[in-house]
């Protein structure tokens, strides 16, 4: 009987000392399969040989796992890969893990943030309206002494809560995961929408394709009233090299209106899929002149599965930014995932990469 050669090697970063199984379309996606275990060669250091009798798949679909699936392998920011591919005929890979579930967790619960809520009805004297602000310490906050750089993030309510409507960003639960690989030196600030009043909050306040909004009123509140409560009530670093805002759909647009009403404010943009269709025109908005040590960092990411225009608008954004001669002061990093949706688990999935990249480089 022909025997079909093939050789798995790997490297993880993980002290863990639980055992590591393959399981792929070879095996029936069996997992913890005692023949496809892997042997310790080194430290971190891992490799299997095996030998597939008959006529296996010219293509081998399979991941890693320390057990069963709530043990399987996991990317550089926590999130779940797709299976991995590898062409039989190589009779070798190399690959790479650097982190795990376990126990179906892809965080550790000990690094959750400290969460406190500021008020159920912190005023908004700008709009007359009250609102929900929460804060996310990190979770050795009241152990040091140190201050931190400040994120403000919209549409609190599906920041957090697991059973939230349309799901959530699970920033908690990413920021553990953070933490853990030592990016814990951040708050975030959580401010609920205004339900039914969101779309006239997050529309910039000049002729859109939604008319005339609120987004002036609101971002003062957020610049003139929020941010010098929190810098007076929490230990950040107040400047704007150190502070940044963000959100997702709307919430990406407000953002991106904060960022340019206030540059001197801001100097940090989270803008996931930014519904830049209300206003076409929102970058003529841009401050005429920004002072040169005066630095702007954007994030944009977008989804291939979002709407058929989304990324041709974010592609055109940065450009028409580019054209007034603001690419000097603006660095963008703009992210594709060509698989993503526009919902929340998309949004979190992305959430640790836009962090790293806007505070932690």
């Amino acid at each position: 009987m022909q025997l079909n050669r093939f050789t798995f090697e790997l490297k993880t970063l993980s002290t863990d000392d639980r055992p590591i199984y393959i399981t792929g379309n070879f095996n029936n996606w069996k997992t913890a399969d005692p023949a496809f275990r892997m042997v310790q060669t080194g430290q971190s250091h891992y490799r299997l040989d095996i030998a597939l009798p008959g006529k296996p798949p010219a293509v081998l679909t399979y991941k890693y796992v320390r057990g069963g699936w709530e043990d399987e392998e996991l990317d550089a920011y926590g999130n779940a890969k797709d299976n991995r591919i590898a062409d039989l005929r190589s009779g070798h890979v190399s690959d790479f893990v650097p982190h795990w579930r376990r126990e179906g967790l892809d965080y550790n619960p000990q690094f959750l943030p400290d969460i406190r809520i500021l008020d159920e009805n912190f005023e908004i004297p700008q709009l007359i309206k009250t609102r929900r602000i929460s804060v996310l310490l990190p979770y050795n906050y009241e152990q040091t002494r140190l201050n931190y750089p400040v994120l403000y993030l919209q549409d609190g309510q599906n920041l957090l809560d697991s059973h939230a409507p349309f799901g959530s960003w699970r920033v908690d639960q990413k920021l553990a995961f953070m933490a853990e690989k030592g990016l814990s030196d951040i708050i975030i600030v959580s401010i609920d929408h205004a339900e039914d009043e969101r779309i006239a909050e997050f529309t910039p306040s000049h002729p859109t394709k939604l008319g005339i909004g609120d987004g002036k009123k609101y971002t003062r509140f957020l610049a003139d009233t929020l941010k010098p409560y929190i810098d007076r009530h929490f230990r950040t670093l107040p400047d704007r090299e150190h502070t940044g805002i963000g959100g997702s759909s709307m919430g990406g647009l407000i953002s991106i209106y904060a960022g340019l009403m206030y540059p001197e404010v801001y100097s940090k943009l989270l803008v996931f899929s930014p519904s830049l269709w209300v206003d076409p025109q929102l970058h003529d908005h841009a401050p005429a002149f920004l002072p040169p040590d005066d630095k702007i960092q954007m994030y944009l990411y977008g989804g291939g599965r979002e709407s058929a225009d989304l990324v041709k608008d974010m592609e055109g954004f940065i450009e028409n930014i580019k054209s007034q001669g603001m690419h000097a002061n603006i660095t963008f990093q703009l992210s594709i995932e060509p698989k993503g949706k526009h919902n929340e688990y998309c949004w979190g999935e992305e959430f640790p990469k836009a962090v790293e990249w806007l505070f932690f480089n």
